[in-house]
């Protein structure tokens, strides 16, 4: 029997942690962990299956300890369950031929607000391609309406609710043992054999440290973010948020993480990403995993964390002060700076630490800070959130992300939509049109300053001249405002412009806005375009760089006889060293020689020296 666990992700780059851990908990379970396991690498993802062993079948029961007992079983079917990953930017038709060649007896969906339109349109094919293949779906879109979802799509045999691990592994026994009243299985809603659609309830929480570690092998992820988690459910009860509705913490035994990260470390992973929601609720947790990533830090890994920064002290801050640049990234969700939207949303935060606590990390200059905001919140209008966005522009993230509120299933904010006038899309994922305090064509208008802070802001492409240009305006707010408007009235909104043409915008805005000052910002985009990348095609209000030839020729051949600027270049000559660094005259002068070969871990900008 082959049950596929089928997950579609956002990127490529991401990987599912959620269908990785109920193979590992049911391999677990059954007693086949790391039995014919095999991998390999498809045009759109990572496949991976592991086979019981037909001679040997088994049942096994999970003890309160977590120790797993087994138990031998008379009447039972080999279970081989694989994983198969794919991305909502691949043609669906694809991933349905893969799916119909691997042939499966089953198949479950990882289900999100951003891949649950796709995974709609595969089952209904799928259920004609592959008639007699049972379906089934879990995640945290379909459990909170598991009853209307199986109503809605009749081609599904069921929904597997809330933490999935114990509800797959019981579900992967009924297979083995060839039982079909599967409406008896905790956690499950599905049709009974007179068609009835029965609902158990969600299943009480697990253990942490009764889960399997999830990865094994890691081949064919090379090049993707490894998901992890410590923690499940958050101390915190924002009303927008999913997590609020656990307010159970639970912890993996802190002995079990630094094994598991030291598989990662040993395996020199590019990015581990914990998926916990408040990583630092727990000081003692916290603390023990920075200090082994500190000690056993191996020159390549970054740790993302997603924490509450007010609540970091004296202790952690200094541990954090030490680590390499680029070791770890903090995510901060602010989310608002308004009083009366955050008292509104349930959200616990002193925004005065959270200020010095940024500037304080940001004095470190090793962090890579990434702080939220969300725009749709109660009380909080147009203006509001243009001065929630001058507060945190203030605080100087490396990004500043821009979300919009979405009204998720299950969640406090859900049962709000009347008394906050708040309208949102029918369909997933389920984004605010309107509010009382926000209307759409204002939504609109944030669209626009979102895109504009993604290209000028959180690229890091930019940082010298908008650092500048934002002093032109009486609030960073009104300077994205402004972008975007600029962007609209031209048409430039919707199409795919090159890195050159986003300078050459800029510069053209600059222009319009500060006619007498726009050779004076165009020494500092060229001086932001080569900290970035030596380009060769220079923008059309580049400077003519053929007066200073002799002048730049002398440089590098100084630096081949004598370096002082260029160190670490013994091996080429004067010519090759021209072409791998570069040296660029502005408009007074100055010369300024970017060096590609030391760049910042954090901004990944050359160093970058003038020439006396």
């Amino acid at each position: 029997m082959k049950f596929l666990l089928a997950a579609i992700n956002a990127k490529y780059i991401h990987s599912n942690l959620g269908i990785y851990s109920l193979k590992k908990f049911a391999d677990a379970r059954l007693g086949q962990e790391g039995q014919g396991s095999a991998e390999e690498d498809l045009s759109f993802g990572t496949t991976v299956q592991t086979v019981a062993n037909p001679t040997e079948a088994t049942q096994t029961t999970a003890s309160s300890a977590g120790a797993v007992q087994t138990v031998a079983s008379s009447t039972s079917h080999p279970v081989n369950i694989e994983l198969g990953e794919y991305t909502i930017n691949n043609q669906m038709d694809l991933i349905l031929e893969d799916i119909y060649r691997r042939k499966p007896d089953a198949i479950g969906f990882s289900c999100y607000i951003w891949n649950i339109n796709y995974v709609r349109e595969l089952l209904r094919d799928l259920h004609k391609v592959l008639p007699d293949t049972d379906i089934w779906l879990g995640g945290p879109e379909v459990s909170f309406d598991a009853s209307k979802e199986l109503e809605r799509e009749p081609e599904v045999l069921g929904i597997m609710k809330g933490e999935g691990e114990e509800t797959f592994a019981e579900l992967m026994e009924y297979y083995r043992d060839d039982r079909k009243d599967y409406w008896n299985i905790g956690g499950v809603a599905t049709r009974n054999s007179e068609g009835v659609i029965v609902e158990q309830p969600v299943r009480p929480i697990l253990d942490m440290s009764s889960i399997p570690f999830s990865y094994g092998n890691l081949s064919g992820m090379e090049h993707r973010i490894i998901y992890y988690e410590s923690s499940r459910g958050c101390p915190f009860s924002c009303s927008y948020c999913l997590s609020s509705i656990d307010k159970s913490v639970r912890f993996r035994d802190i002995e079990l993480v630094k094994k598991e990260l030291d598989f990662f470390l040993e395996h020199k992973v590019p990015q581990v990403k914990f998926v916990d929601r408040t990583f630092n609720c727990k000081k003692s947790h916290s603390m023990a995993i920075w200090k082994h990533i500190l000690e056993h830090d191996n020159g390549v890994t970054n740790f993302h964390f997603e924490i509450a920064a007010d609540l970091l002290d004296e202790e952690e801050l200094e541990l954090i002060r030490h680590m390499r640049p680029g070791l770890i990234q903090l995510e901060i969700g602010v989310q608002t700076t308004n009083p009366e939207t955050i008292q509104e949303i349930h959200r616990k935060m002193n925004l005065d630490e959270v200020r010095q606590i940024v500037d304080q990390i940001n004095s470190f200059r090793n962090i890579h800070q990434h702080l939220d905001l969300i725009a749709g919140l109660p009380h909080e209008g147009y203006e509001s959130f243009g001065h929630s966005f001058d507060d945190v522009y203030a605080m100087k993230p490396e990004q500043l992300q821009l979300g919009f509120l979405k009204v998720l299933k299950g969640s406090y904010m859900a049962d709000m939509t009347e008394e906050y006038g708040l309208l949102y899309k029918s369909l997933p994922p389920y984004e605010v049109l309107s509010t009382k305090w926000l209307t759409y064509g204002e939504v609109l208008k944030l669209k626009g300053v979102e895109d504009m802070t993604e290209v000028y802001y959180n690229s890091g492409q930019f940082r010298t001249t908008m650092a500048r240009l934002v002093q032109e305006f009486e609030r960073p707010f009104l300077l994205y405002e402004s972008l975007a408007e600029y962007y609209e009235e031209n048409h430039f909104f919707g199409i795919s412009h090159n890195r050159l043409a986003r300078y050459e915008i800029l510069d053209q805005f600059i222009g319009e806005m500060f006619p007498e000052k726009q050779a004076y910002y165009r020494d500092y985009l060229m001086y932001d375009l080569y900290l970035r990348e030596n380009i060769k095609s220079r923008p059309s209000f580049a400077s003519d760089q053929m007066p200073y030839k002799e002048r730049v020729r002398e440089f590098f051949q100084g630096e081949k006889t004598q370096p002082v600027y260029l160190t670490g270049y013994e091996n080429y000559d004067a010519r090759q060293i021209s072409k791998m660094a570069h040296a660029e005259v502005f408009s007074d002068g100055t010369m300024v020689v970017f060096d590609y070969q030391k760049r910042n871990p954090l901004t990944y900008n050359a160093k970058a020296q003038v020439v006396s």
